[in-house]
């Protein structure tokens, strides 16, 4: 990189260049710390950095790199300052969720990356393991570009992807690969859900089926994860009975890339739930109803690799 004044053309085409790449920046900023939130304010504090290197003239070679290097270190700052946030969190931690664009359907390592069940394995990561297995594993960037993002050589950073990725691949969750099977089973849970019937929730639901339910102390949620089809259905059941009379509405969308619902209360978000189907039935639910986490969670989300 070189120093020189900046023109107005050159601030203009840093400007195209950092837009061409903010989807990008959101998604490695969201995978790195599981809130939308952190990701919107990485991807803010990654451009202020951005039109500051180019206002002073620096030349960068490789935008996307740099970008890229910027924004992990924004989303291992973030990450870092919350721990103690996540040892006192009230009841199942999940990630902030999102609802998805619809073509995130056609990149299957992204969508699967995205996912609840493959956020909540990536979690169980040290930092620095999760930062460079999503780089990595997920983005493709060498580990030489990944050692300037973290900190590290690029020796230590293979070490720690080598032991990441061993560890994520003897937790990583299955997923239904046929559209129709997911589609079907999808829209079978989800009328049994709407209608709190029970048996239709049992015929649809996996023996072993786990739901887990996110309030944050902050509203009313299971304060562990709730397993076997039957509780799991009695549950859903139960609360759709209980929230009946609150003007209860569901609107379906794709959240974090699978199937799942939008559930408002007197037209208010009160609920986003999603769910993993294998072998054409459901395997877990996840219900995120801490009011700090769904706040975001009405507006789609266009994610890029």
């Amino acid at each position: 990189m070189t120093d020189r004044p900046a023109g107005p053309a050159e601030v203009t085409d840093s400007l195209a260049e950092f837009t061409r790449h903010r989807d990008l920046l959101f998604t490695v900023a969201y995978e790195i710390t599981g809130s939308v939130a952190d990701a919107e304010d990485v991807v803010q504090e990654t451009y202020l950095r951005w039109a500051d290197s180019a206002d002073g003239g620096t030349d960068v070679r490789h935008p996307r790199a740099y970008l890229v290097q910027i924004a992990t270190r924004q989303a291992l700052n973030r990450l870092r300052s919350r721990t103690r946030q996540r040892e006192d969190y009230v009841g199942p931690w999940l990630p902030e969720p999102l609802v998805t664009a619809p073509d995130i359907a056609d990149d299957v390592l992204l969508a699967e990356s995205v996912s609840m069940a493959m956020m909540l394995v990536v979690e169980s990561l040290t930092p620095d393991e999760r930062a460079v297995f999503v780089l990595h594993e997920v983005f493709g960037f060498p580990h030489d570009e990944i050692a300037e993002a973290v900190g590290k050589s690029a020796a230590a950073v293979r070490q720690i992807n080598h032991r990441a990725r061993s560890h994520v691949q003897a937790r990583r969750p299955r997923f239904s690969r046929d559209d129709a099977v997911v589609g079907q089973a999808a829209e079978r849970f989800m009328l049994a859900a709407s209608t709190g019937d029970v048996q239709g929730l049992m015929d649809v639901l996996a023996p072993d089926v786990v739901l887990l339910s996110d309030g944050g102390g902050k509203v009313s949620a299971g304060l562990r994860p709730i397993l076997g089809a039957d509780k799991v259905a009695r549950f859903l059941a139960g609360l759709i009975i209980k929230l009946a009379d609150d003007n209860l509405t569901a609107e379906y969308a794709v959240i974090n890339g699978r199937p799942g619902a939008l559930v408002y209360l007197a037209g208010h978000l009160d609920t986003v739930l999603t769910i993993d189907i294998e072998e054409g039935i459901v395997s877990r639910v996840y219900m995120v109803r801490n009011p700090d986490k769904i706040s975001g969670a009405a507006n789609p989300q266009s994610l890029r690799r």
